[in-house]
């Protein structure tokens, strides 16, 4: 499973939800999943927080997301995964994004700076002790800074079976256009009980680790919040599933119509 954990994570977190005009999320936000892998063995959990902050004199939503193996499988193959970005309140751009994993023994420890006039990235690979500036694409996003970005920037009432979304991101020293595939809607089991959701598919890079390009699919609730609620990922190996199992700090009223 070496990377599996990480790159699954690394989607979920990144491509999920969107907007109305209206801020989705607010200072003390925080999410809990659960993750499974084969439909019954326990994986791990992963979290996301949102806490307001100041960043070289200017506002910003400071967010951290972690991930880990738990159980059985972190007795072969141990996760700690942990990313920051500091999102600019004004403009809703990263300013500066932290990438610190161990994946059984697979370490990285990556910092970037954003300076979105000049379009450029400075990444700081702490590991190898090396700095570089790379050129980058006009309103570039993080990995994790583009889920909440989608959530306060795109209008889903319009979303219609088939469309398509693109954002252009910054991975480690690269620049990605990541593209994602609105399903269409439908009503969701939950521990919570049923919800209304807005299905969504992002194309994934097909070989090692998913079947095809289209092994990813998710869930996210259809009212303001735009909570992502479940994933499924079907792998080279097994298959991979994360549900919202807690959360606190919503900004507007979680719906639900039918409860458990």
């Amino acid at each position: 499973m070496k990377q599996v954990y990480f790159l699954f994570f690394l989607l979920f977190i990144t491509a999920i939800s969107f907007s109305q005009n209206t801020s989705a999320f607010q200072d003390g936000e925080w999410f809990k999943f659960k993750m499974s892998y084969s439909g019954f063995l326990k994986a791990g959990n992963a979290t996301l927080s949102v806490n307001e902050k100041m960043y070289k004199g200017r506002p910003v939503y400071h967010v951290v997301g972690k991930g880990w193996t738990t159980g059985a499988i972190r007795w072969f193959f141990k996760v700690d995964d942990r990313y920051e970005t500091y999102i600019d309140r004004e403009t809703n751009l990263p300013t500066r994004f932290i990438r610190k994993i161990d994946e059984g023994g697979h370490t990285k420890d990556i910092e970037i700076e954003f300076d979105h006039q000049r379009r450029i990235a400075q990444v700081e690979n702490k590991k190898h002790k090396t700095l570089k500036s790379y050129p980058t694409e006009k309103d570039v996003q993080d990995m994790v800074s583009a889920f909440y970005y989608l959530r306060n920037n795109y209008d889903t009432k319009n979303l219609r079976e088939g469309d398509m979304v693109s954002l252009n991101m910054f991975f480690d020293e690269e620049n990605y256009n990541f593209k994602l595939k609105f399903l269409g809607r439908e009503l969701l089991e939950t521990k919570f009980g049923k919800v209304r959701t807005m299905k969504f598919r992002p194309y994934v890079m097909a070989g090692r680790v998913f079947k095809e390009q289209e092994s990813l699919t998710m869930w996210v609730s259809e009212d303001e919040n735009k909570m992502p609620l479940m994933v499924r990922a079907d792998l080279a190996v097994g298959s991979l599933q994360a549900e919202l199992e807690a959360f606190k700090g919503l900004k507007h009223q979680f719906k639900i119509e039918f409860q458990n």
